[in-house]
């Protein structure tokens, strides 16, 4: 597909009208995982996000689904950033038809290369130890897809630019705009020609980014789609002494610090702090383990947009990543050999929310040490490992075996990279207009429920949460 550019507020095609446009959440609603949501306007249908289901059992099991749209259907995908409960089924949509383009920023394009083709390599695995140690209730387990399926969503891929109106479909036009949550993240503000616009949020990041800058603010737009993650919660300032304290109770009784992160951009945050503690003397220096091929191929691509200087980036003065006692784990050879350190050190590994990955395996051995220590940074799901570690589980289940928790657990979860529920008020309060209706995603109930009354309560807009499947029209 040739992506054509012009700038915002132009109009490629003066007079002509399109058909009514509707919104169907097909996902990331009554969730915080599995965002999608589809845009139809007459004949044309875009999809905003096409994220993985995480969590529980039955979350894991909507995967599987039939999505509620014909994949041949839609003609193409828009990409907020590249997470995997927001592109991670991709590779799905593609082999059950998709044939149309993925567009994402430059940026979302590089790291959603590399998340798919490590989701689908871990879900091929997983399947492989399931059927090698009986813990699935299926005989023959299958992955939800393959690295080949993988490989052709990547060749799907197109970049856009940040700050330049495309066109995604006929009558159809969409703006990519900095969100400060991960490297190239973005909110897509689509345009409909002779029609509405619809500002969706995507995962807005946080003021203070040690390496992105902080979301730009947002246009005018008849209707916003806004996340909701930490819609009733406020965060706990950034306090690097809480890190610092963990990891040195934890060596002082002769242990190690697992800390499960997910591969792009949290473990480039945590590589962050934990040099300016080192570099402080708040910390001793031990060595520090990223056992994540992923986050290493990740830490590459920030490297990279550093040193061009990406518009959504911090101007630094030196490498933020630079620990001298840094050693990348790359094989599963090496994984193992921290699996139970011999002597105390820090592992940083995927996933964020023990969902899947190597930290299972770490967990497994490290959980029972009361040594050791785990650290969570960021948003654990409902269902989660994390979840469960995080309200104080003394059992949790690991590839079919029950594990005991005696390792210490310390909840940081002011290392995420979400924007909190003050954040997302003072975002959609900087818009230059009211819109004519909000629909509040992507949280889980409770946190949907309370971010949308203080939509209401606060700014005076009519505020939903929208039902999983429900359609609606935009006005």
């Amino acid at each position: 597909m040739t992506v054509t550019a012009h700038r915002p507020g132009s109009d490629a095609h003066p007079g002509r009208k399109s058909g009514p446009a509707a919104l169907t959440f097909l996902g990331g609603a009554g969730t915080v995982t599995g965002s999608k949501t589809l845009l139809s306007v007459g004949a044309q249908e875009v999809l905003v996000d096409c994220g993985l289901f995480q969590g529980g059992h039955d979350l894991r099991r909507r995967n599987w689904d039939d999505l509620g749209v014909a994949p041949g259907r839609i003609g193409a995908v828009l990409l907020t950033h590249a997470h995997l409960d927001h592109c991670g089924y991709v590779p799905k949509l593609c082999s059950d038809g998709f044939l149309g383009p993925v567009l994402a920023t430059r940026a979302t394009a590089r790291l959603v290369e590399v998340v798919l083709l490590d989701s689908a390599h871990l879900l091929e695995e997983e399947a492989q130890h399931a059927a090698a140690h009986g813990w699935s209730k299926h005989s023959l387990p299958r992955p939800l897809y393959t690295s080949e399926d993988a490989q052709n969503a990547v060749g799907r891929l197109t970049a856009v630019p940040f700050d330049t109106s495309v066109e995604v479909a006929a009558a159809i036009r969409g703006t990519w705009r900095p969100a400060g949550h991960i490297l190239g993240s973005a909110t897509v503000h689509v345009e409909i020609e002779g029609g509405a616009s619809i500002l969706f949020s995507g995962d807005l990041g946080r003021q203070g980014h040690p390496l992105l800058k902080a979301p730009a603010a947002p246009p005018a737009a008849d209707v916003v789609v806004v996340e909701s993650t930490y819609g009733q919660r406020k965060h706990q300032r950034r306090d690097p002494a809480r890190l610092a304290d963990a990891i040195n109770r934890t060596v002082a009784r002769g242990g190690s610090v697992l800390i499960p992160a997910f591969a792009v951009d949290r473990t480039e945050v945590l590589l962050c702090a934990l040099k300016e503690l080192v570099e402080g003397g708040a910390i001793p220096r031990v060595p520090v383990f990223v056992d994540s091929p992923m986050a290493l191929r990740a830490l590459g691509i920030y490297r990279e947009a550093l040193d061009r200087q990406d518009p959504d980036v911090r101007s630094l003065a030196d490498d933020p990543f630079d620990l001298t006692h840094l050693q990348a784990l790359t094989s599963v050879e090496q994984s193992m050999t921290v699996n139970s350190p011999r002597y105390p050190s820090i592992v940083i590994s995927a996933s964020g929310m023990a969902s899947g990955g190597r930290v299972l395996h770490h967990l497994k051995h490290q959980l029972p040490d009361p040594r050791n220590t785990v650290v969570l940074v960021g948003f654990q799901a409902a269902g989660t490992r994390g979840r469960a570690l995080q309200e104080g589980a003394r059992l949790v289940k690991i590839h079919g075996h029950y594990v005991p928790v005696r390792a210490e657990v310390v909840d940081l979860e002011e290392y995420s990279v979400h924007a909190d529920a003050d954040d997302v008020l003072a975002w959609l309060g900087s818009m230059p207009a009211a819109p004519s209706s909000c629909f509040v995603t992507h949280g889980e109930p409770d946190a949907s429920a309370a971010l949308r009354e203080r939509i209401e309560a606060e700014l005076g807009w009519l505020a939903v949460v929208p039902r999983s499947g429900e359609r609606v029209l935009c006005t």
